[in-house]
């Protein structure tokens, strides 16, 4: 299912409530009233398949954190971020400034600076959107018999688990239980809410993605843009390791290793090679579409163009990077990589670009500029990793091995080293591995939180190299912004 012509309905919704203030700006300091929702469903009985591809849309357009900044773009938005405040992605130049606060961990540390808002606006959308979505079906216990209001109820808790999931993994700084963290909303019409606990609101996350999946269990998906039973197994995954449930993570990381006949992207389609008639990178949902378990397949009509992952990327693309505002691999994880890994191809060896991992095919410098290639936001690989990691911190240390495997057995020619590896030593590796493997896709940033991980600049940053930080450090999470604390007086910038 391609991005066309499918909004008019959803649209028309947003034109019916767009008074005084747009209708998707309303939530989390306004409310949808329950007379709202049962006339969104006036308008059209079936509005919850729009709403749902509003949600997937508002997970890759341009503004979507509620800024006009061109680092306001969705998921792969907080994704470069993500990268850069766990220390894998580099500014190397700061000709335009996006990123410059990132880079030099001012912003993060202001709630006044709007890099805080874009985050925090656009996951409270998604729970937003999602939230009507669940209400106009009956809520989340309503249990629907109709297979396509079933599917629509699984895909909405999905997004909305997921909106929240990473919504705590940027607004605290470490995972304590006790500490309250987020509002939580669970329905559209619900008045402003205090801040609850970081339990209370993964036992939400837990709840929905259960839910959820029982609810997709016969749902096929028309595209990879739609969430489906594996996406919520998925991310409940890492939600179970964010906690330090490793066993939970192990068993439903299984669930998506074992039994969704995925695999990993292959030794030959991992980079560029410029050789053959097939040219890898990591641009396809096609060529891949047995390998990303999440993403979006990108038209010209998407209408997508600098503001965008390959704006801001790809050499290849119309876009900063090619204009000199490089974002590079840092330069001692570059080093770790073997040189028998056929990821250290992914990069230019000198500028460290990666030329060969993301990039448009025509491999033109500044040449795409409507943006027809892909996103990837969860891959297979991110669950045989996970599940690798979850099996080492439960002391499985050849169970992990073995899965480790399937990942490296694609990367790396020669794995003796791993032979002896056990306890500490293997789950650094398979943190190491984590880091290379998903570098410019915002998993090492999770990676960095659950296993409370210090980060060392390398001699490439423009700012700080050499100098380490502590996963829990406040620089590396976002602060709650003022806006929100201005609209909702039962919240503070205190994390």
């Amino acid at each position: 299912m391609k991005f066309n012509n499918i909004y008019y309905t959803f649209f028309a919704v947003i034109l019916f409530f767009g008074c005084e203030k747009e209708f998707l700006e309303e939530y989390p300091t306004g409310s949808i009233t329950p007379k709202q929702i049962a006339d969104i469903n006036l308008i059209n009985p079936e509005i919850q398949g729009s709403l749902l591809l509003g949600i997937y849309e508002n997970m890759y357009k341009a503004g979507s954190g509620g800024t006009s900044g061109h680092i306001d773009f969705g998921q792969r938005a907080m994704d470069i971020k993500t990268d850069m405040l766990s220390g894998d992605m580099v500014l190397y130049a700061k000709n335009y400034g996006w990123y410059s606060d990132i880079s030099e961990l001012t912003a993060t540390e202001d709630y006044n600076n709007i890099t805080n808002y874009g985050p925090w606006r656009y996951y409270y959308r998604i729970v937003n959107l999602s939230n009507i979505v669940i209400d106009n079906i009956g809520g989340k216990d309503s249990n629907p018999e109709d297979a396509t209001a079933k599917a629509s109820l699984g895909q909405a808790l999905t997004t909305r688990a997921y909106a929240y999931f990473y919504l705590t993994q940027l607004y605290q700084n470490g995972f304590d239980a006790n500490q309250a963290i987020l509002p939580i909303y669970t329905s559209a019409a619900d008045p402003n809410q205090p801040k609850s606990k970081a339990s209370e609101v993964f036992a939400l996350i837990e709840d929905d993605l259960t839910v959820a999946k029982g609810l997709m269990t016969d749902f096929t998906r028309e595209s990879v843009t739609q969430a489906d039973q594996y996406v919520a197994s998925t991310i409940l995954a890492f939600a179970y390791a964010a906690q330090g449930k490793w066993q939970e993570a192990a068993d439903e990381s299984a669930i998506v290793v074992l039994n969704s006949g995925y695999r990993v992207i292959s030794a030959d389609e991992a980079f560029y090679s410029g050789s053959g008639d097939f040219v890898g990178g990591f641009n396809s949902v096609d060529t891949y579409s047995n390998s990303v378990l999440w993403g979006v397949d990108l038209t010209a009509d998407s209408g997508i163009g600098l503001i965008s992952f390959w704006g801001q990327v790809d050499y290849y693309s119309y876009s900063y990077a090619a204009a000199g505002d490089y974002k590079v691999i840092d330069a001692s994880l570059y080093s770790e990589i073997r040189a028998d890994d056929v990821r250290k191809n992914q990069f230019l060896s000198s500028l460290k670009l990666p030329l060969y991992k993301f990039y448009h095919e025509d491999r033109e410098p500044l040449g795409q500029r409507v943006v027809t290639t892909d996103l990837f936001y969860f891959r297979y690989s991110d669950m045989v990793l996970l599940h690798a990691e979850a099996q080492a911190h439960l002391g499985n240390d050849a169970a992990s091995k073995t899965v480790l495997d399937i990942l490296l057995s694609q990367r790396i020619v020669d794995r003796s080293y791993l032979v002896p590896l056990t306890g500490q030593d293997l789950i650094d590796e398979i943190y190491l591995q984590t880091r290379i493997e998903m570098w410019g896709e915002g998993k090492s940033y999770l990676a960095m939180k659950r296993n409370k991980a210090s980060i060392t600049r390398g001699s490439n940053w423009l700012d700080f190299a050499g100098e380490t930080y502590d996963y829990d450090d406040e620089k590396l999470s976002f602060e709650i912004p003022e806006q929100e604390i201005r609209d909702n007086p039962l919240v503070n910038s205190q994390n």
